[in-house]
């Protein structure tokens, strides 16, 4: 896929503002602009230095459609390897559709989504992956999403599956070298060293792969669904958790009877609650579809939190006993995912009935969300859910699907190598599967790749970008 055209785009977002920047690439960005740029100083910007920016007008035919800047980056030292310029024009979008079609009319061509960062991939100035946590950094929201961004764009991930498919490939080369001599019946690769090389792989593969869990948390963040009977304080907890009336509160039971979801980033981390319509028998329509809404919501949730009313449990055996079976009926339908047990409205009990309570039922936190009473306690606890020692480390993190299924893929047949090693099969066998697992690490980073591959990834970028 070779690209020889000049491609031009908005490159901050649409809509006015007080600036808005026009980016061209291509071959013919700088002359192009030259036919439309008038320099205050009578400079020709065809003849400036690189990474320069020059005061002007963009005129047609003596009309001045407007007083800009104008940055020149020449090739091969910019974003995409390509002569870009960039012009910093009033924000009015007036201004920027009628500079667009006076360079369309020069000779430009509209850019596809994300087709300047495919054309910095394609001339070599990004990997895949980099390329990729373009996008990445782009979308993201939080601290530790914009930290895992930068380290991959930075080359960290690109830098660990290099290494290791450097390696890989000098003990393929020697294996491959091993067919050649068949008849002298000769080892070039030595089988000790081979053998540690692919256990260290395998190592590297495992963590990175494991990482993945970490990675898509930080990512995408955490769902946690608010569940328990009406009226017991779920929507004045997401109000706590938010520091915002984002849930209508009163005391109707039923009173929310639709999934309502909003963030928070906790130190880094983004969690997304969703409060869910109480879980009780109702003959009401609307309300029972709310219910079913909120095992959906269970079901996509990585946490739960059961929310129930305190006080009710005070000298009440039966309700108690109903509490622990509905815990369990959770705990059986979600084995897996981890349940916080909160009694709401804590502020109502003395000291005595506090004590009550925490004694009859396990692992039961109290709290007062209307006193905002235990809320920094629960955000500690629903931190500790992630592992983010990883991300102090500054280990590589995998956040992208696409990376992880081709790891998975490569350390299957990594996994293949080392059971033909063992089983001491013919060098030829084994060079089948080590050309297979080069092409999994290969995937990642791009030095393998198709056009539809490609497509795939930059039609999520942005058009500008």
């Amino acid at each position: 896929m070779i690209l020889q055209d000049t491609i031009v785009a908005l490159a901050t977002p649409s809509g006015a503002g007080a600036i808005a920047i026009l980016r061209l690439s291509g071959p013919d960005a700088i002359t192009i602009a030259a036919e439309v740029f008038r320099s205050f100083k009578d400079k020709d910007i065809t003849l400036v230095k690189s990474h320069t920016i020059h005061l002007g007008n963009i005129v047609e035919n003596n009309k001045i459609f407007d007083e800009v800047l104008l940055s020149v980056f020449k090739a091969p030292n910019s974003y995409t390897g390509e002569n870009i310029v960039e012009i910093s024009c009033h924000g009015s979008v007036y201004i920027q559709q009628q500079i667009i079609q006076l360079l369309l009319r020069r000779g430009c061509r509209m850019a596809n989504a994300g087709e300047f960062t495919m054309r910095a991939f394609l001339n070599g100035k990004l990997d895949l992956s980099q390329a990729e946590a373009v996008a990445d950094l782009i979308a993201s929201d939080n601290e530790a999403s914009h930290q895992v961004a930068m380290q991959q764009m930075r080359g960290g991930f690109s830098n660990e599956i290099a290494k290791l498919r450097e390696e890989l490939l000098n003990f393929a080369s020697l294996i491959e070298l091993e067919l050649d001599f068949a008849e002298e019946d000769v080892e070039f690769a030595d089988r000790t060293q081979f053998k540690e090389l692919l256990n260290r792989i395998v190592f590297v593969l495992k963590r990175l792969i494991d990482s993945f869990a970490v990675g898509n948390v930080i990512k995408n963040g955490i769902p946690v669904a608010i569940v328990g009977e009406p009226n017991v304080g779920k929507s004045t907890l997401l109000n706590a958790l938010l520091n915002e009336e984002r849930a209508i509160v009163s005391d109707i039971a039923g009173t929310t009877r639709d999934t309502i979801e909003d963030e928070i980033v906790i130190e880094g981390i983004g969690f997304r609650f969703i409060d869910t319509a109480g879980i009780r028998e109702t003959e009401d329509v609307v309300e029972r579809i709310g219910i079913k809404k909120t095992f959906e919501k269970i079901t996509q949730a990585q946490v739960a939190m059961y929310l129930i009313d305190s006080y009710q449990l005070v000298n009440d055996a039966e309700q108690v006993s109903r509490l622990k079976i509905e815990i369990a009926k959770i705990k059986e339908r979600f084995p897996l995912k981890p349940l916080i047990v909160l009694a709401n409205k804590a502020d109502k009990l003395s000291e005595a009935q506090k004590e009550v309570i925490l004694e009859q039922i396990n692992d039961i936190h109290l709290l007062s969300a209307k006193q905002n009473s235990g809320v920094a306690e629960l955000k500690a606890q629903l931190l500790s859910f992630v592992n983010t020692g990883a991300l102090r480390n500054n280990e590589t993190i995998v956040t992208n699907t696409r990376h992880y299924d081709s790891l998975q893929k490569a350390l299957e047949e990594v996994q293949k190598v080392q059971f033909g090693l063992q089983s001491d099969i013919s060098a030829d066998l084994m060079a089948i599967d080590i050309r297979q697992a080069l092409y999994y690490f290969g995937e990642i980073t791009g030095q393998v790749t198709n056009d539809e591959l490609l497509g795939n990834i930059f039609a999520n970028f942005c058009i500008g970008k």
